[in-house]
């Protein structure tokens, strides 16, 4: 074959194939489903969400400070995380962001609520392990963005050990910035010292349709996809995590990276999921 005529077929394979995992990733399969990304992948964790209440068993609602509520002070976000800001229905889990005034850490007055999961437990679950985590594997959840100013979804990891590194963001995305998703990766290096490098990558409007955002977190590489096409990748081996993680997801509000919500930003704001699905290699 002409190089010029391989070219072509090449590039219209790609195209094709790329075509493909965007249009499944919007219509979501069935929960049997094999994985965006290619290989020999063994299913180890999944949420449907079908249910009509949140599966206590696989989900706690705030971090591991929970105190009837709980927010992240370190980012001087606006929101307290609350119960009633987490629904099920349609089989999608709904985590729900209100104007609201509630009075939470240290009898401090909050001016939103919103809604948070994790795959992980509270203080007063110690020793227990977290409901879920695993090292190594791949990722993937199908979901559909809110937006707005100050308004802040995130799919994440963190370590069991309770640390707050290292941190995998497999999708991080500010509401009046709806077509850049941002990748980040925090550690510690060999030396002691916190660590934090990431990607930005220019979309389409992410608030518009359901996108598969997918992470793949192996000892030599943590790559990061948008229904199943690459969109960056960590190579440095000597800092991948090699412990346990589990998951989070959570809406946040405002904070010292998006800002705060303007007259703009529509509420109640819904960041939904249609479901999670974890993964590990196949043994050898």
């Amino acid at each position: 074959m002409h190089k010029s005529s391989f070219v072509s077929l090449l590039l219209a394979l790609t195209i094709a194939t790329a075509g493909s995992s965007t249009a499944r990733a919007q219509e979501g399969g069935d929960k049997d489903s094999p994985p965006l990304v290619p290989g020999k992948w063994l299913r180890i964790f999944t949420d449907e969400f079908d249910g009509q209440a949140l599966d206590t068993n696989l989900w706690t609602n705030c971090y591991w400070w929970n105190d009837n509520g709980c927010t992240n002070l370190s980012s001087n976000e606006l929101e307290w995380y609350m119960p009633a800001n987490i629904k099920l229905s349609d089989g999608h889990l709904r985590l729900i962001a209100r104007p609201e005034n509630v009075t939470g850490y240290k009898g401090r007055t909050f001016k939103y609520t919103s809604g948070m999961v994790t795959t992980g437990r509270d203080y007063r679950e110690l020793p227990r392990p977290p409901r879920f985590s695993f090292q190594f594997g791949l990722v993937e959840i199908r979901a559909k963005l809110p937006g707005g100013k100050g308004i802040w979804p995130a799919l994440w990891l963190l370590p069991s050990t309770r640390k707050s590194r290292p941190e995998i963001d497999i999708m991080e995305v500010l509401g009046d910035a709806p077509k850049q998703l941002e990748m980040h990766f925090h550690y510690t290096d060999a030396t002691g010292k916190g660590r934090s490098t990431g990607q930005a990558a220019q979309t389409t409007d992410l608030t518009k349709d359901w996108h598969v955002y997918g992470l793949r977190w192996e000892p030599d590489a943590i790559v990061w996809y948008l229904d199943g096409v690459e969109k960056w990748r960590y190579s440095a081996a000597a800092n991948i995590p090699r412990e346990d993680m589990y998951l989070l997801m959570n809406l946040a509000v405002g904070g010292n990276w998006p800002g705060a919500p303007d007259e703009k930003t529509r509420f109640p704001a819904e960041f939904l999921i249609d479901y999670v699905r974890v993964w590990q290699r196949e043994p050898s």
